[in-house]
């Protein structure tokens, strides 16, 4: 099975947020697919294979299947243009999310996924406590938004992942303010998932999106995650979907023996 490691939301290498990306030939059983990403230890690995209108996609965290990936599907579409059918210019992924699609520009990847407005929840003092930071505000879609005051309390955030483990109905935990130099900055937290903090988090962005896009009376905006590897999204609020954009590059390209 061909295997490929990419850096996505960068153009460096130890940057952004590396996925696995795997090609089989034809599905293999979901055990095997969960076994490879926990050996991978990566976020999220990434399955893709052809079917009659594009490409299947599924993905893998260490510890789960989940159903919507940015990172992963960044990846996934640069290494099918570069490597598997370098004139795919417009990719299409169907998905647990439905039909994704993915533009190529350049260099650049622009993610077309639905738009997820959070909605607003009471805030506690666990959820607070949680992150080591007082919140000002609570939301919730998928995962759990917690708004802090500014970009310095993100960078300063000391999170308590066993508490985060015990906050309800969440797979990540995402904080997030106003930038200083970009519109909007976060962090992510999944221990849950098996991920103490993901790198660069496509599908919270999401959410993100809509919520600073109404917070801000913008459109187009540019995001960082403020994890150690970093981070840069170009977003665009488009009602019921967002556009991501992102670059990404090729650490490593190999096999997966399995069963030899």
């Amino acid at each position: 099975m061909k295997y490929f490691v990419v850096d996505a939301f960068t153009d460096k290498l130890f940057k952004g947020n590396p996925a696995g990306v795997c090609l089989p030939e034809e599905w293999p059983d979901d055990e095997v697919m969960q076994n490879i990403a926990l050996e991978n230890n990566l976020s999220e690995t990434a399955f893709v294979v052809k079917n009659d209108d594009g490409y299947d996609l599924r993905w893998f965290t260490p510890e789960m299947e989940i159903d919507l990936c940015g990172h992963a599907t960044l990846a996934s579409a640069f290494v099918l243009s570069n490597f598997v059918d370098k004139n795919a210019f417009v990719i299409r992924f169907k998905t647990m999310s439905g039909i994704l699609t993915v533009t190529r520009t350049e260099d650049f990847y622009e993610m077309d996924f639905p738009a997820i407005k959070p909605a607003r929840v009471e805030l506690t003092e666990q959820m607070s406590r949680s992150i080591g930071a007082q919140a000002l505000e609570s939301y919730r879609s998928r995962d759990l938004f917690l708004l802090v005051e500014n970009e310095c309390q993100v960078l300063g955030l000391t999170p308590d992942f066993e508490m985060m483990k015990q906050l309800p109905d969440c797979l990540a935990v995402v904080v997030t303010a106003q930038g200083n130099e970009v519109d909007f900055v976060s962090r992510v937290f999944a221990p849950g998932a098996g991920i103490s903090e993901d790198p660069v988090t496509g599908s919270v962005h999401c959410a993100l999106i809509p919520f600073w896009a109404e917070r801000l009376g913008k459109e187009e905006m540019v995001a960082k995650q403020l994890s150690k590897r970093g981070g840069m999204l170009y977003c665009k609020n488009c009602g019921d979907r967002v556009k991501i954009t992102g670059k990404a590059t090729l650490y490593l390209q190999g096999e997966i023996l399995i069963g030899g």
